[in-house]
C-alpha cells in the first residue's frame, strides 16, 4: 500500500482514536479549550480527505456521552473500529469475514486530527456546520498548526491542518444526530468469530492504528483467521 493510502487509513481510524485518547486527558486541560469530550449521545458523517487525495471519503462515527464509548464504520461498510476509553482496548470487526479481534493498550498510538491537551488554542470565530453551531479555534502542535470547529457539547464538526505526526487533510461533519445508542452497538455481534492477535504495547511506540481505509476488508493474516 502506497503512503497515501497508509494514512487515509491511520486518518479514519485515528479520527476515533484520537479522540478516546483525548477525552481520557480533558480532566487536566488548563486554561481556555475547547471541550475535549462529547457530552451526549451522538452520529455523526464526516467527509474525510488526507492531503493529495482526489476526493473525500464518508465516514460514520458513533460517540457515547463522556467519550467513554466509540465507533467508526469504514467508507465502505467492510469494517468497524469500536474503542472503549475506559479500558483502553480497542475492537476491529470485519463484517464480511464475520470476525473480530481485540487490541489493547494503544496508549503509544499517534492520532490524526487529535485535540491533545499539550496543545495551545485560540478561540477565533463561530460557524455553522451540518445545521450546528460550533466555536472555531486555531491549535497549534509542535508538527505545525491547524484549525477545528468544536460544538458547545464537544463534537469536532470541522478540522483542517497539520496534525501531530506533521501529516495534513481535512474532515467536515455532513450529518449530525444526537440520539441514544444502544450498548450493542459496541459490541462485537454474537454470530461473529474473535481472532486472537497480538498485543500492542503502550509506551513510546508508534503504534499501527487499525485500517479502516479501503483495504480494510482484508481479515488479519493470523493462522486463525484463515478461511474466513
Amino acid at each position: 500500500m502506497n503512503a497515501r493510502g497508509q494514512w487515509k487509513q491511520r486518518l479514519v481510524a485515528g479520527l476515533a482514536v484520537g479522540m478516546m485518547l483525548g477525552a481520557s486527558a480533558a480532566c487536566a486541560a488548563e486554561g481556555d479549550h475547547p471541550p475535549l469530550m462529547p457530552l451526549k449521545d451522538a452520529v455523526v458523517t464526516y467527509d474525510v480527505q488526507p492531503d493529495g487525495a482526489p476526493q473525500a471519503q464518508q465516514v460514520k462515527v458513533w460517540f457515547t456521552a463522556e467519550g467513554a464509548r466509540m465507533r467508526i464504520d469504514s467508507p465502505d461498510g467492510s469494517a468497524s473500529t469500536i474503542l472503549n476509553r475506559t479500558t483502553q482496548a480497542v475492537t476491529i470487526l470485519l463484517h464480511k469475514q464475520r470476525v473480530y479481534s481485540r487490541l489493547e493498550q494503544r496508549g503509544g498510538i499517534r492520532n490524526p486530527f487529535l485535540l491533545d491537551v499539550s496543545m495551545q488554542f485560540h478561540k477565533h470565530g463561530t460557524q455553522n456546520i451540518a445545521g450546528i453551531a460550533c466555536t472555531e479555534w486555531d491549535v497549534t502542535s509542535g508538527q505545525g498548526q491547524a484549525t477545528a470547529c468544536v460544538t458547545s457539547d464537544g463534537l469536532i464538526l470541522a478540522e483542517s491542518g497539520v496534525d501531530a505526526d506533521g501529516a495534513k487533510g481535512k474532515l467536515t461533519a455532513t450529518s449530525v444526530s444526537y440520539q441514544t445508542i444502544p450498548s450493542a452497538t459496541f459490541e462485537p455481534p454474537s454470530d461473529y468469530q474473535e481472532v486472537v492477535r497480538r498485543r500492542v504495547s503502550g509506551g513510546g511506540g508508534d503504534a499501527q492504528a487499525p485500517a479502516l481505509g479501503p483495504n480494510a476488508g482484508t481479515a488479519p493474516q493470523d493462522s486463525d483467521a484463515a478461511g474466513h
